[in-house]
């Protein structure tokens, strides 16, 4: 038993991988070449993926967003827990980047399941939301430039059903959200999320010690 946390020293969270991670030989290859790449850290971990795969199939979910696709770890870990006839909206405007994201869905098989758009995330989720797709998703995943964040959170919140789930990732960005004399403007902007989440009575929410902090908004 305990009140707080447990702090994740890097022997416990090796024993914590090696006794729960189930992750597919595409997902660990996907993984370990993007660790090749000198922006690696983008990438979520493993852990993490396998708990969003776990999120869609508790609830069910055929109709998602992945808003920031980079390598598309993400997108094929969410895609890989939806059924034959779900579908991933996958967000980005890197197309070198998302050239091996699309490697690694044909190698899982996923192609048909994940559509990319390459634009600004902001102008796909306005062109949904546009074409009548308000309150038809059931989960969106951000983890995209950190400034957009609040415009993200809105418009997904839009193409939310309701009982629909938000995951927003780095939302405690390495600790910097915690100290006040911190104030670029990635910090800043997620921490000025953090805390409109945190009133918005529109959802109910936690925040989670996973990764780089994962905050889950369930829409009411």
């Amino acid at each position: 038993m305990s009140d707080v946390t447990l702090n994740l020293t890097p022997v416990v969270y090796h024993y914590l991988q090696a006794n729960s991670l189930r992750e597919p030989p595409v997902l660990q290859q996907l993984r370990e070449q993007t660790h090749k790449m000198s922006m690696a850290q983008m990438q979520i971990s493993p852990e993490q993926g396998q708990f969003m795969r776990l999120l869609i199939q508790l609830m069910g979910a055929k109709k998602t967003l992945d808003i920031g696709t980079f390598t598309g770890y993400s997108a094929l870990s969410v895609a890989l827990g939806l059924p034959k006839d779900g579908k991933v909206i996958a967000c980005d405007i890197n197309g070198e980047w998302t050239k091996i994201a699309k490697k690694f869905w044909e190698m899982a098989g996923m192609s048909q399941q994940i559509e990319l758009r390459l634009a600004p995330a902001i102008e796909t989720l306005q062109s949904l939301l546009d074409a009548g797709e308000a309150e038809t998703f059931d989960f969106a995943f951000i983890d995209a430039d950190k400034v957009n964040y609040p415009n993200y959170y809105e418009l997904s919140l839009k193409l939310l059903r309701k009982g629909g789930l938000i995951a927003i990732d780095n939302v405690l960005w390495d600790g910097k959200v915690a100290e006040v004399t911190i104030d670029d403007k990635d910090t800043t902007a997620i921490r000025e999320l953090n805390k409109k989440i945190h009133q918005d009575q529109q959802v109910e929410i936690s925040m989670l010690p996973v990764g780089d902090g994962l905050t889950l908004a369930r829409k009411y």
